[in-house]
């Protein structure tokens, strides 16, 4: 199939503004000058520096590649690519990305709910057959074509290309919401900076007459109405919900919350505004940071009184669990947005990889690494659950009902307060959340951003600190419904709503779009040219069928029982359902109507525009030492 030749041909004349014609296309490479002739299936590649040819056998064709004419008739330089500066970073990226305040909250909370340590089971089942193989496969496919999340559609299955812009689009409703958390995290810890923590006493402005400090050394009894001091911290001077009625009237807003946010951004933009080559040094510290907290935290709570009961409460199996269609939906929605496919991220990340680098290794170290976390973080929140427990000579079930982001600010803050160098516990627990918080933000906002850039490269290649700059104030507008006194309502309703359902459903049109049109065959060669090994039946059998079913599955389960949402003291109407759903829909509509305008731009009869429109319009570059080729 291939043949060295030494005869040197001419370059096809280029005319203005047109593409150059197939024959004797000149690829100019900084590296070497060597010329790709297309001439069937041969490839000849004539001599360059170097003084002799070397033979290309790899099963591709070299091929005309899309580089344009300019003016003056000569064919423009083919830039490479930008790439991680190491390994390490780009490994400490996606972890950083994959560990997020989830891992700390959700994870220990959906354990105990749901069968303790018998909720392993699902957990891990979940994991083989539905989240490692989908982690996998956007590393793989990253990678491969080294195109973000909108433009490298154009290579495997056009009229799927809608799904690059429902990303984006899921992508920044995320940024709107999840970065107010870390402004909450802020705002606790400035509040850290002081002898004795804010939420420790009942003698504050914004208390009650129903704050009750049982940590106290007098006799104090806990009633129904009794709230502590650290529940009033977080809803009155925090939040200030109570300056709120609910979404229809979500007041003013906080503009202590909004420096926090605002400074959050500025964060986030001066280490992404250059590309992974800051992004990547970044995440040394905001990546490494939360598991020497969590090692410390751990070895504190296991030294407090009463943390075995919450050990114990933790990971005691009810094994009649395992028979409820609850618990395995929820093992399967945890592992899926705990690993985080879907969301453009890992597809950025790994299109700046190397092209011969172990994607695959990459994918079982970081996955592995994700759910170990998540594993350990339970031991972290409940030992301290249990002490909390025998402070209140209460069950653990009883102290351990608040969820989500109130396990953090109530709960835990509440245990920290009353241990001895509280000051110092606190402030280093608000730090681990910013970090984890941070890491996830930066790729987030990088999915974007190499999406666009990649499929506007004449627009924004040379703009990207100005793109970066008018992303982040879009995020920071989108965030100011968030940093009312009612914004904790949005939070959660963004939360459950605006991301879950879409994101399932654009994974899941992703896995079939991938398995079926683009072709699992073609697929795997692509990993054996990136690998040198194809992958296995159960990596094929999971991709073409398991790994669909699985989100399925999850998304149907989660639209046949939507939940019904309650923060606080305030039960969410009916009408919020409807806008939630709205606001989701609203990703995920572009797919279909690009699929409809693709049809229609399309020329032919409406087969003809069907086979085009599932067929790769663009060849993928594959590089073999210093010039790249073509594959198609």
């Amino acid at each position: 199939e291939t043949e060295p030749l030494t005869s040197k041909k001419e370059v096809s004349d280029c005319n203005e503004g047109e593409d150059c014609k197939e024959n004797g296309l000149l690829v100019r490479n900084p590296k070497s000058a060597l010329r790709l002739v297309e001439d069937g299936n041969k490839v000849h590649p004539s001599q360059g520096e170097k003084g002799e040819a070397a033979q290309i056998s790899n099963g591709y064709s070299g091929v005309q590649s899309s580089v344009p004419c300019n003016g003056m008739g000569e064919l423009m330089e083919l830039e490479d690519r930008e790439t991680w500066s190491k390994k390490i970073d780009f490994l400490l990226s996606v972890i950083g990305y994959a560990v997020d305040l989830g891992n700390v909250w959700r994870f220990p909370y959906i354990c105990y709910q749901n069968g303790g340590g018998a909720f392993l089971i699902p957990y891990t089942i979940m994991a083989i057959f539905g989240g490692i193989p989908l982690f996998y496969m956007e590393l793989a496919l990253g990678q491969y074509h080294r195109n973000g999340c909108i433009s490298i559609w154009r290579k495997i299955c056009p009229i799927f290309k809608g799904i690059g812009f429902a990303i984006c689009i899921i992508d920044l409703y995320v940024a709107s919401y999840y970065n107010t958390i870390m402004a909450w995290a802020f705002y606790y810890l400035v509040s850290s900076f002081t002898a004795e923590l804010p939420w420790t006493s009942c003698t504050n402005a914004w208390n009650t007459g129903n704050c009750t400090n049982y940590f106290s050394k007098d006799n104090v009894s806990w009633s129904l109405h009794s709230i502590s001091p650290a529940e009033e911290f977080y809803t009155r001077q925090v939040l200030q919900v109570h300056r709120s009625n609910g979404l229809d009237d979500l007041g003013g807003i906080s503009w202590q919350l909004t420096l926090c946010l605002l400074l959050i951004f500025t964060i986030v933009y001066f280490s992404i505004w250059k590309g992974v080559k800051t992004s990547g040094k970044v995440v040394w510290v905001t990546a490494t940071f939360p598991y020497i907290i969590l090692f410390i935290l751990l070895v504190r709570g296991a030294t407090l009184p009463g943390a075995w009961r919450g050990v114990l409460y933790y990971l005691k199996p009810d094994w009649q669990k395992l028979l409820a269609t609850e618990v395995w939906v929820d093992a399967a929605a945890q592992i899926f947005f705990s690993l985080g496919p879907g969301f453009g991220v890992l597809l950025a990340y790994a299109s700046y990889n190397k092209f011969h680098n172990n994607c695959y290794q990459d994918a079982l170290v970081t996955s592995t690494v994700n759910c170990v976390t998540s594993f350990v973080s339970g031991f972290v929140i409940f030992t301290v659950l249990g002490y909390m427990a025998e402070m209140r000579n209460e069950d653990v079930s009883e102290v351990a009902k608040d969820t989500g982001p109130s396990l953090l600010f109530i709960t835990y803050a509440e245990a920290i307060a009353n241990m001895p160098a509280s000051t110092f516990f606190a402030i280093i627990f608000f730090l681990m959340l910013l970090t984890l918080g941070l890491d996830s933000t930066f790729a987030g906002l990088e999915g974007v951003i190499t999406g666009v850039l990649d499929e506007f490269p004449h627009v924004w290649s040379k703009r990207r600190e100005l793109f970066v700059l008018g992303l982040i104030i879009v995020c920071f507008l989108g965030s100011l419904a968030t940093l009312t006194f009612g914004g904790a309502y949005v939070v959660k309703l963004f939360e459950e709503y605006a991301t879950g359902p879409a994101v399932l459903t654009v994974v899941f049109l992703e896995a079939v779009a991938v398995a079926w049109f683009y072709g699992i065959t073609q697929f795997c060669n692509d990993v054996k040219e990136m690998l040198g090994f194809t992958p296995g039946w159960y990596w094929r059998v999971c991709w073409v069928a398991i790994s669909p079913i699985f989100l399925l599955f999850v998304t149907c389960s989660f639209l046949s029982n939507p939940p019904e949402l309650r923060l606080f003291e305030y039960n969410y109407p009916y009408w919020t359902t409807v806008v939630g759903y709205c606001i989701g829909t609203s990703s995920v509509i572009c797919i279909p109507i690009y699929m409809v305008y693709r049809l229609i731009i399309t020329p032919g009869t409406l087969k003809e525009r069907i086979l085009k429109s599932i067929t790769p319009e663009t060849a993928t570059e594959i590089p073999f030492g210093d010039i790249r080729m073509n594959a198609v």
